[in-house]
């Protein structure tokens, strides 16, 4: 008789273990390049904006600085005594900004520049107005390319919203340089009269000039304002904006029309310098509310970025967990196989070799070589039954 082998399982193979595992980490490979990326990129977008509020903040500091030269030019050009009270409150205040933030922004040696030149300013008017017209230009001249340099060190200029581009355009260049150039066209309709008649031609293409330099740059600050509540998401920023807007464009119809050429005598001195002090009280009033409403788009960028930041982290942990938890499950079933492959590895060692079948016609040995008889050492079942002998 046969006895049948026993049955072998089948160890499943080295890349049918790994693959699951494989995969897993395939799918890791690609969430962590994608979530790098991701983070870089507003990680980069929050820092920026980060650095535009602080850009905001300076400008709003040189404002007032702004102000403060123009009047005291103003003064000066007309032979009346120069209060030094405003412009030094204003440099002061510029100064702990500049303090603060000045580091980062780099500004510092800029600042120092001005802020010598602005105390070297005579506390008197000159004796020559040219000259106090000239001394005040220079530094006027000095605090426009600080402004400059504000948006540019802190990314204003680079802005990526096409709203606060417009409002941090119209705020950051538009706004000081048609105030210093108005506050320059008042000043040489009250140097023309004193002027020798051999310079009139000169200084009638001078007061054009300087005409187009106020007029210029306050109808690019109307459009640019105009632009920004157009394509603005923000419902604060048109109803806050629009009426301050409206007066300040009043003010520069009025400088406009005072500004127009009056024949050979120019402008009225009088009338020319009431529409400049309007325009620049109009001026400083929206320059508030422009720089507070481009503080809150600021603001309001950085809390969705900080939100964006923190949902792309949360999707990456939970996306992690069940990555790591199907691992996990994983492992668990290639251990739950190797155990069982062991076992059936062992379980035909344990029973031992299968008892040998003997023939019929063969003899049995007993335990000392000594032959038994003939079916001897078979089983019960092996024996001789009735009728044997008649085969």
């Amino acid at each position: 008789m046969t006895v049948p082998a026993p049955r072998v399982r089948r160890r499943p193979s080295v890349p049918g273990r790994t693959l699951p595992l494989l995969l897993v980490l395939a799918l890791l490979a690609p969430l962590g390049l994608l979530f790098a990326q991701t983070d870089g990129h507003t990680g980069d977008d929050h820092d920026l904006a980060a650095r535009e509020r602080l850009g905001v903040r300076y400008l709003r500091a040189l404002g007032p600085v702004t102000d403060a030269l123009t009047d005291a030019q103003t003064n000066a050009v007309a032979g009346r005594p120069v209060s030094r009270a405003a412009l030094t409150a204003a440099i002061e205040r510029a100064a702990q900004v500049d303090g603060a933030i000045g580091d980062q922004l780099r500004t510092r040696e800029r600042w120092a520049g001005v802020r010598a030149k602005l105390e070297a300013l005579p506390e008197r008017g000159l004796a020559d107005p040219e000259a106090a017209f000239q001394a005040y230009g220079e530094v006027a001249d000095l605090l426009l390319a600080l402004h400059r340099k504000v948006r540019e060190a802190s990314g204003l200029v680079r802005d990526p919203r096409s709203d606060s581009f417009f409002v941090q355009d119209a705020i950051g260049a538009d706004l000081p340089a048609a105030m210093v150039a108005a506050g320059r066209l008042a000043d040489v309709a009250t140097l023309a009269p004193n002027r020798p008649a051999a310079q009139r031609p000169r200084t009638v293409a001078e007061l054009a000039e300087l005409r187009v330099a106020a007029l210029g740059p306050a109808t690019d600050l109307v459009d640019d304002l105009r632009a920004a509540v157009d394509s603005s998401e923000s419902t604060d920023l048109g109803p806050t904006v629009l009426t301050p807007l409206d007066t300040y464009q009043r003010s520069v119809e009025a400088l406009a029309a005072f500004s127009a050429p009056a024949g050979a005598a120019g402008p009225d001195p009088v009338q020319l310098g009431a529409a400049r002090r309007g325009a620049q009280s109009a001026a400083a009033q929206l320059r508030q509310v422009i720089l507070d409403q481009l503080d809150a788009l600021l603001a309001d960028r950085l809390d969705r970025l900080d939100r964006d930041r923190w949902l792309a982290r949360g999707a990456v942990a939970v996306a992690g967990v069940l990555l790591a938890v199907l691992a996990g499950v994983l492992l668990s079933a290639l251990r739950r196989a190797r155990r069982r492959a062991a076992q059936a590895d062992r379980e035909p060692a344990e029973a031992g070799p299968p008892p040998a079948t003997l023939r019929p016609d063969q003899p049995a040995y007993a335990g000392d070589g000594e032959l038994l008889p003939v079916g001897a050492g078979r089983g019960e079942s092996e024996r001789w039954r009735p009728f044997d002998a008649a085969r």
